[in-house]
């Protein structure tokens, strides 16, 4: 579909420049709903090993730049390279995805969910899948089925399976959603200490607060559009100037 005459495309990234060795390009991505569009021209590029929040208010697109990344819905105009394929589908072993669904099987307790993604991402060891669930604070030999489990505990879990295999790049949709504020932090760090590991890490969240000890970059979305990337510091006298600005 072509764009309408509000829609301008973003500056072009240009091959010769370090896009090419990035974990993320987006080229002039347009994502419409019927008439709506709800991603307005985004050329952006992402480099690996870096853990990036993705900020906005309700309607800004957020959801649909992670899913559209993911490769779980195509963009109407554009184009999506992931770790140097324009083909998600060549590198669907390399992502991890977590949404708002868990996807996760409630008469099965923790380690008998991740002893089934495991199997399919061929997987034989129970070690790999003990030390999922060791790094995100749970139990590996808690026999509760997961339909009894705490919300946080099925984020927790959801968090487990979404790295289970390695991923090189992880896409995690509004993961602190109904999360404690304790299990939330500690789910932050977590993240902080995969993305040492060397791992891309992109999280869509209204609760940037709870990132700013760990993110590298915040990328603010506003109508279908990244306007601004900024460093943790700079998030927070923004803040700390919009609260002194209210007084």
């Amino acid at each position: 579909m072509p764009l309408d005459g509000n829609i301008q495309p973003e500056a072009v990234i240009s091959v010769e420049s370090p896009a090419i060795q990035a974990a993320i390009v987006l080229q002039d991505l347009v994502k419409f709903f019927g008439r709506f569009a709800a991603l307005r021209g985004i050329s952006e590029y992402f480099v690996p090993a870096r853990l990036y929040v993705v900020v906005g208010d309700n309607g800004a697109g957020k959801s649909t730049l992670l899913r559209v990344i993911a490769g779980l819905t195509q963009p109407s105009q554009g184009w999506v390279r992931l770790l140097g394929a324009k083909n998600a589908g060549a590198v669907a072993h390399r992502i991890g995805y977590m949404g708002h669904a868990s996807l996760l099987y409630d008469e099965l307790n923790g380690m008998e969910n991740l002893r089934y993604f495991a199997g399919l991402y061929g997987i034989p060891d129970d070690a790999v899948c003990r030390d999922a669930m060791r790094k995100v604070g749970l139990d590996a030999d808690l026999e509760r089925r997961v339909g009894q489990y705490s919300q946080g505990m099925r984020q927790r879990l959801s968090l487990a399976r979404a790295v289970l295999h390695d991923p090189d790049l992880i896409l995690l949709d509004e993961p602190f959603s109904n999360v404690d504020a304790r299990s939330a932090r500690d789910m932050a760090a977590v993240l902080g200490r995969v993305r040492d590991q060397g791992k891309t890490i992109f999280v869509v969240t209204h609760q940037a607060a709870l990132m700013e000890q760990v993110a590298d970059e915040f990328v603010q979305m506003s109508a279908g559009k990244i306007v601004s990337r900024t460093g943790p510091k700079q998030v927070s006298a923004s803040v700390a100037v919009d609260a002194g600005g209210a007084l």
